[in-house]
């Protein structure tokens, strides 16, 4: 197959750099390995990590229009109250990670409809479930990447001349002979005060297999895992309490703290505020990432809220998944751990009542296209990272650095973002990394790899170090990355000119940041404080 622009890799980044190729105009072949588009949204059942702003400011207008589709479908296709259906900000799961918690499924159903013109003017294919296998070379340039079926044998070769790699772990940097690291970086050549001093490349943040449960009459309880000893006894040394139970760090202090956990509490969804500067939002581990709040719905509708399993109790630790030998066995491990956390769940979890267990929480794996009970994708915070022009540091965001100054302002600006450096639990033994940030751009410069020419990143394989990959790892940064890519390949294909030369040449880079700015992306920050 040939095409304009190769996106291998069909998660937020993957669909958002395809539509932006596609909107200018551009052929495109989008691959993905698992059975939805979507990734973190869908595949991997991560309800969105946003910033406080993200209703008024701070997103692409691509990205919002998935947002707002994501509440018209709510209002077109599901019972919601009349005062739900009004709610201009409706958060369907009132969860308090985020604004806008929903059911996987949804969010598929939206990013869908944005692709089905381009499926059917044929501009756009898509190749599921394919991962890719192979590429080919020559000098600075990919010539083709090759895919195969993930069940079989059956493979696919297509050539492009910008290859966009939008794969969850930096999938295309191995295959085709492109410079990456991965882990920790050593503080003497990044300068950072988090990092360590000596690199760490092996030193990965956690992996997590994300499941949905219900809480309803009856006893649901399933079989024993049959590791569960092992996770039923396992305690890290810095978690203060086994692994499964419900303490864990604070990872903004890292001090032990205890959460609870109300099934179905008579909360009125209206009254949830999502704000990331004030919590968290993990006090109550049934509300923290709910994505169906049962009063949002006419009564009957739901005999149960729904709640998104993804705590600090199912992160595996364990060992890496990327560069290692022995990936596919911590892969299964990460499933065996949320398999045995939801068994201690029901069995052995204590309630506020002096009990043990809720026999009625009911696994949801309906919701989330899967056959195991659990989401189909693991979530993978951390990626092989190009070598990049540019690379980002914690000194270019932290508050505590930047002060009153805010983040570094790139002049070579393709977008922005804002989370906290929020670096889980790592395969080296350490602890929550947390740090404050203030509001970010993403600079052109970590889009493009030293030396090869037409391969350009579009998921979290920019250029970030291990520290900073805390902050662009999140839903809509991801999304703007994508967008941005895409759009860049086809102005690239539009002017015949690199990637690098737009960057190193002044009226290319203004006549390619008014295209970002013509498309509703932001390249700057009003005068706001991070937290």
């Amino acid at each position: 197959m040939h095409t304009d622009v190769l996106v291998v890799g069909g998660g937020l980044g993957g669909v958002a750099a395809a539509l932006a190729a596609l909107r200018a105009g551009r052929s495109v072949v989008l691959t993905e390995e698992f059975d939805w588009l979507g990734g973190q949204s869908t595949s991997q059942a991560v309800p969105p990590d946003e910033h406080s702003w993200v209703e008024q400011f701070g997103v692409t207008a691509s990205y919002r229009a998935l947002r707002e589709g994501i509440r018209d479908y709510y209002r077109r296709h599901y019972p919601l109250t009349s005062a739900s259906r009004a709610d201009v900000h409706l958060n369907p799961g009132a969860g308090y990670v985020s604004k806008l918690c929903h059911e996987p499924r949804v969010a598929l159903a939206v990013l869908e409809a944005m692709l089905a013109p381009y499926r059917a003017s044929g501009r756009l294919q898509v190749l599921q479930p394919y991962r890719p296998v192979a590429a080919d070379t020559d000098g600075d340039r990919v010539t083709a990447v090759t895919v195969q079926h993930r069940v079989g044998d059956e493979q696919v070769t297509v050539t492009a001349p910008y290859i966009l790699d939008a794969t969850e772990t930096g999938e295309l940097l191995p295959l085709t002979g492109t410079e990456y690291v991965t882990g920790f970086e050593a503080q003497s050549e990044t300068g950072e005060p988090s990092a360590p001093a000596e690199a760490q490349p092996l030193n990965m943040q956690a992996v997590s297999y994300c499941f949905a449960i219900d809480h309803v009459d009856g006893d649901h309880l399933g079989d024993k895992p049959a590791n569960y000893s092992f996770w039923r006894n396992y305690q890290p040394s810095f978690w203060g309490d086994r692994l499964l139970s419900w303490t864990a760090p604070n990872p903004r202090t890292l001090e032990s703290s205890r959460r609870t956990f109300t099934p179905n509490p008579d909360d009125d969804p209206l009254a949830v505020v999502a704000d990331q500067r004030r919590t968290g939002g993990d006090t109550n581990l049934w509300t923290f990432r709910r994505i169906a709040a049962r009063r949002h719905f006419v009564p009957g509708a739901y005999d149960s809220d729904i709640c998104l399993v993804n705590w600090p109790m199912i992160d595996y630790f364990e060992g890496p998944v990327i560069d290692v030998p022995d990936a596919a066995k911590h892969l299964a491990a990460a499933k065996e751990l949320s398999h045995a956390v939801l068994y201690w769940l029901q069995t052995e979890a204590p309630r506020s009542d002096g009990g043990a267990g809720f026999r009625g929480l009911r696994l949801r794996g309906d919701l989330l296209g899967s056959t195991d009970g659990l989401a189909q994708a693991p979530y993978i915070r951390e990626s092989r990272r190009i070598k990049a022009e540019y690379t980002i540091v914690e000194q270019d965001l932290s508050a505590a650095i930047r002060g009153d100054r805010g983040a570094a302002e790139y002049d070579d600006s393709v977008g922005i973002g804002m989370y906290r450096i929020d670096l889980h639990p790592s395969t080296g033994g350490d602890n929550y990394i947390d740090v404050a940030s203030s509001p970010f751009r993403i600079p052109l410069g970590a889009l493009i790899p030293q030396r090869v020419e037409n391969l350009l990143p579009a998921n979290k394989n920019l250029g970030t170090t291990h520290i900073t990959n805390g902050c662009y790892r999140l839903h809509p940064v991801e999304w703007n990355v994508g967008e941005a890519a895409g759009l860049l390949a086809a102005f690239c294909l539009d002017r015949d000119v690199s990637p690098r030369a737009v960057r190193g040449t002044p009226a290319l880079l203004g006549q390619f940041q008014d295209r970002l700015i013509a498309q509703g992306i932001e390249l700057d920050w009003p005068a706001i404080t991070g937290y």
